[in-house]
């Protein structure tokens, strides 16, 4: 089997989850067993970060004449210039992990992976152009690809509910999880660090931008330290950054918790693992997800996690987590964490297990792109 794997969309450290995503399917197609030969289409500028993969000798790397930093340049080329460089390279089938193809198959076979239909419901939060992209890419996706991979089953009735796609296009295949629990950072390192203690703070992981809700979580720690409630009036925020990072640290500094309230920006596999481990609980105030990888990885380091009902987060969560019911209320965050039930020995992590779900991709792409 050989088939390209499209990673120009990747720029390192700046696109959140979906980096952590396609990282861990990566390494999970390393792990099988299986003779395959998957080419990965890289940009100058991510052909470095990605270079290790081409160790195995079942993997090569194509680099395209292209910035992923560029990004209109880079949709441009994606748009007109792909299939031919594919074509020139005898390269008929290729995987997108995202939303963005070709206008035009080419004589290429697509699958593409679609992880949420975010430009469509907060519209709000998105200029027109990113807007109009978005929507131009689904309906190709619905249209000209072989196949269309969802993260979730939220996520494919949201696909279904809009586009005229048919249920045996499009699975359901959830994003793998690995967390290595002997790599974590020793507990001295954060408190000198980030001056906090064992179960003497909150953490929460997430890009700085709107629907993430953060703002409500600085305003549940203004409630606790002006009502001195007898909670840990400390959060940490890990996180790329983005359009909400300057209202943030606004809020942060207009309420007078600069001290009780940190933006880490990224921070290393090390760091996180050691801040979801020794955190009180693990916050997740999201309103909208196609899938939500942070409240599983929390719950893998035995962390309690308490967040919302929205979109696809009960799902992913197996109803294990503790959930608040208007996201927006800052008294209910406060009911919840003041009594948080711990279900985590319920969960089915081999749900999350990277190298079942890699074999469910190879699985997939085998059978579509022989159609």
């Amino acid at each position: 089997m050989e088939i390209a794997i499209d990673l120009l969309w990747l720029r390192p450290k700046q696109v959140g989850g979906t980096e952590f995503y396609i990282r861990n399917l990566l390494d999970g197609f390393l792990k099988l067993e299986e003779e395959f030969h998957f080419i990965l289409l890289v940009s100058k500028d991510n052909k470095a970060s990605l270079a290790h993969y081409a160790e195995d000798e079942r993997i090569s790397l194509l680099v395209a004449d292209v910035e992923s930093a560029n990004i209109a340049g880079r949709i441009l080329w994606q748009f007109f210039c792909q299939n031919r460089l594919l074509r020139r390279h005898h390269i008929r089938k290729c995987f997108i992990p995202v939303y963005c193809r070709p206008l035009f198959n080419g004589g290429i076979a697509y699958v593409n992976v679609i992880h949420d239909l975010q430009a469509a419901h907060y519209p709000e939060y998105h200029p027109f152009h990113e807007i109009a992209y978005s929507r131009l890419c689904w309906w190709l996706d619905v249209h000209f690809s072989r196949h269309i991979v969802a993260i979730s089953d939220w996520v494919r009735e949201d696909i279904m509910s809009r586009y005229p796609v048919k249920p045996d296009r499009i699975t359901t295949i959830y994003n793998p999880i690995t967390v290595d629990a002997e790599e974590a950072a020793a507990l001295p390192e954060l408190e000198e660090k980030y001056q906090i203690g064992n179960k003497e703070y909150y953490y929460t992981v997430a890009q700085l931008i709107p629907h993430k809700n953060l703002d409500t979580l600085i305003e549940v720690m203004r409630e606790i330290k002006v009502k001195q409630i007898d909670l840990p009036c400390r959060l940490l925020i890990s996180g790329v950054n983005g359009e909400s990072r300057v209202k943030l640290e606004r809020q942060i500094e207009d309420r007078g918790l600069t001290g009780e309230v940190t933006l880490t920006g990224f921070v290393d596999n090390a760091e996180r693992n050691a801040l979801y481990k020794y955190s009180r609980a693990f916050l997740f105030p999201s309103v909208f997800e196609g899938f939500g990888m942070p409240p599983i990885e929390a719950m893998l380091f035995g962390t309690v996690v308490i967040t919302t009902k929205r979109t696809c987060i009960p799902e992913v969560t197996q109803d294990r987590a503790n959930y608040v019911s208007d996201p927006y209320d800052v008294q209910e965050w406060i009911r919840v964490m003041s009594s948080p039930v711990d279900r985590i020995s319920e969960v089915d992590f081999s749900a999350y297990d990277q190298k079942r779900l890699t074999r469910q991709y190879f699985e997939l792409l085998s059978r579509v792109m022989q159609e």
